[in-house]
């Protein structure tokens, strides 16, 4: 146990963008993100029926189309995958759909009772998702529809009547509270933030999102301390990927040194992921073309061509008469009986 000065570590980001439908939630998460990286680094979990591709003019940026059932499962599937593929930003378009979508928490509590204690099955689940997207390599975003939200009031009357509470995420509720910086869009596409551990929109006058907010964030989050043991972990992890065989920090440092040409040194630290990142991109395309020709896909086989079958011959009608027992044994009695006229006949002469 250990006490020290209290110091800001370098933290990906996990940036909230909220609003009803229309007020431009996709497009502002596309611009946030762009500022934050390049427009390939970018990859976007569409869970909106494809209108994650309708802003494909701004840039040549990456999509997961993801469809029900929308467990919480799928979704740490999908952010995973991004991860894997070397994004730099992951775009959730929405995180409702988890939550109140066909397959999402809400359903699967129903399935298994709608009793309150079937949350002790489902909480974890949405709590592993939850996870799974602050735990990221990756600076993500995610977008949540808000709806409108009532209850039921007495008036000085005692009559009750439908109070308008203002809009709601639809999302477990708490869920801002997670997160970097939640931005709050009007259906005018203005933003402000309902919540900011950056400091740099509190208090601030309504504004529209675009890649210069991006850039701000960035710029705020480069400028933490360096966290060297979470670089040290994700070194180790791409160095297992590259190489599954090594054991000791010593064969670490070097296959360091020898893939990336640059010492183990906390200020390399940066240069250092990125070198080993694109390595293991490279390999991973290597191997899976060796593969390919190892082995081949199996060629569709052609069905058999089956022999055509011979039928028998079928005699014709005539020849089957003159064939015919009982005719032969007629014909025969004719000839005896003709042959027997003849005799006569010569006789009489």
């Amino acid at each position: 146990m250990q006490l020290r000065k209290a110091e800001r570590k370098k933290a990906k980001l996990k940036i909230g963008v909220s609003g009803p439908s229309g007020s431009g939630k996709t497009y502002s998460a596309l611009l946030l993100a762009s500022g934050l990286t390049s427009w390939k680094k970018i990859a976007m979990i569409d869970t909106e029926n494809g209108s994650g591709e309708l802003y494909s003019d701004l840039g040549a940026y990456n999509v997961i189309k993801l469809e029900a059932p929308f467990t919480p499962e799928r979704y740490m599937e999908a952010i995973k995958a991004c991860e894997d593929a070397g994004m730099e930003v992951i775009i959730i378009d929405s995180i409702t759909h988890e939550w109140d979508g066909n397959g999402g928490c809400l359903e699967i509590q129903e399935k298994l009772g709608g009793r309150y204690q079937d949350w002790a099955k489902v909480t974890p689940r949405h709590k592993n998702f939850i996870n799974s997207i602050l735990q990221s390599k990756c600076h993500v975003i995610t977008s949540v529809r808000n709806k409108q939200d009532y209850a039921m009031s007495a008036d000085s009357n005692g009559k009750m009547k439908v109070e308008k509470l203002g809009l709601k995420e639809v999302t477990r509720e708490g869920f801002e509270y997670e997160l970097t910086l939640n931005f709050d869009i009007d259906i005018r596409h203005n933003a402000n933030a309902g919540k900011d551990r950056t400091g740099l929109f509190m208090d601030k006058p309504e504004f529209t999102i675009t890649a210069e907010t991006g850039k701000m964030l960035l710029d705020w989050s480069n400028s933490g301390v360096q966290d060297v043991d979470a670089d040290k972990l994700i070194i180790k992890h791409l160095c297992d990927e590259i190489d599954p065989l090594l054991v000791s920090g010593d064969q670490y440092e070097k296959l360091v040194k020898e893939k990336t040409e640059l010492e183990l040194k906390p200020e390399n630290f940066d240069e250092i992921i990125n070198r080993l990142t694109a390595i293991k991109e490279e390999s991973s395309e290597s191997q899976t073309k060796i593969d390919d020709k190892i082995d081949p896909p199996a060629p569709v086989k052609p069905e058999a061509v089956k022999p055509v079958e011979k039928k028998p011959k079928v005699k014709p009608a005539t020849e089957e008469k003159l064939n015919n027992p009982a005719l032969q044994a007629g014909k025969e009695k004719m000839n005896q009986k003709l042959a027997e006229t003849k005799g006569e006949q010569k006789d009489v002469k």
